[in-house]
């Protein structure tokens, strides 16, 4: 496996300015079958991937990723962003970068929690690159969600204090395996602190957005995500199945499994589960 990282100059199309974000690969030592974009979720970032970067360059993929903005290495402050749409320029940037490095190579798409719900997002306009797409424990709906009346204040504070901070995520819903909260936790480049109400109001409307145009979305899709997931809603993932059109769709639901499924104890079956559904697309 060959790794390699740098730095993607992105401009904005919907937000002020531009941003520098970390960016890395890993390449099998043949060349590759095919390429993976890896999207993050929330707060998080594009190194805890490895393993997974390891397992498909083992079968001959080739997988690309970035901290998104405000995430992990890349420019940005933590826990906020002006529009979302920031998020895909940066996906957009990897693409490019991706598409350039390997113009024959198939792609595919895999997100993961709030990068779930960016792949989606993307796909609304940019299906045609991909071959197919992954979603794990996408951002669709989420238990936590506060009631309406909550989120119209959300999208009021939005407006007039944009980087009041307001929510902070549980990470003891992350794994069952406490060795993993404990490495999240521990984790300097993961954010630990409080969601601004920007941020909030930002992913709520890409959460509406994304469902209500979906059935747009029509390339082979496979939806993952644990049963017992506290922190994204398992019924999102039902709701987007049903939503999109694609005619080769799979939805896979893992009974007792958190959130971050490719870090659960069963990590391996789940892992092979994704793989075996890409290899079959190629």
């Amino acid at each position: 496996m060959r790794h390699s990282e740098g730095f993607l100059n992105v401009s904005h199309t919907a937000a002020r300015g531009s941003s520098r974000l970390y960016q890395q690969s890993w390449l099998p030592d043949a060349e590759p079958q095919a390429i993976v974009l890896l999207i993050h979720g929330l707060g998080e970032h594009s190194s805890r991937y490895t393993h997974v970067a390891k397992h498909l360059t083992q079968r001959g993929f080739a997988v690309f990723t970035l901290d998104h903005y405000g995430h992990g290495k890349s420019d940005g402050h933590a826990g906020f962003v002006e529009r979302f749409s920031v998020y895909l320029d940066g996906v957009a940037a990897l693409l490019e970068k991706a598409r350039n490095e390997h113009p024959q190579q198939p792609l595919f798409l895999l997100g993961h929690s709030m990068g779930g719900l960016i792949a989606t997002a993307f796909l609304l306009d940019h299906q045609s690159a991909f071959r197919a797409a992954v979603l794990s424990g996408p951002a669709i709906k989420s238990d936590q969600s506060p009631p309406a009346i909550v989120i119209a204040l959300i999208r009021l504070l939005s407006a007039i204090v944009p980087t009041v901070p307001l929510i902070q995520l549980d990470a003891s819903g992350v794994s069952r395996d406490q060795a993993v909260v404990a490495a999240y936790m521990n984790d300097p480049l993961v954010h630990h602190g409080k969601l601004s109400a920007r941020l909030l109001s930002e992913m709520s409307a890409a959460m509406h957005d994304t469902v209500a145009r979906a059935a747009a979305i029509n390339l082979p899709i496979m939806l993952m995500h644990g049963e017992d997931d506290q922190l994204t809603s398992p019924a999102g993932s039902a709701e987007l199945y049903e939503a999109v059109s694609s005619t080769d769709k799979t939805l896979k639901t893992y009974p007792g499994l958190y959130h971050e499924i490719f870090n659960e104890p069963e990590q391996d079956a789940v892992l092979k589960d994704m793989s075996g559904w890409l290899e079959a697309h190629l």
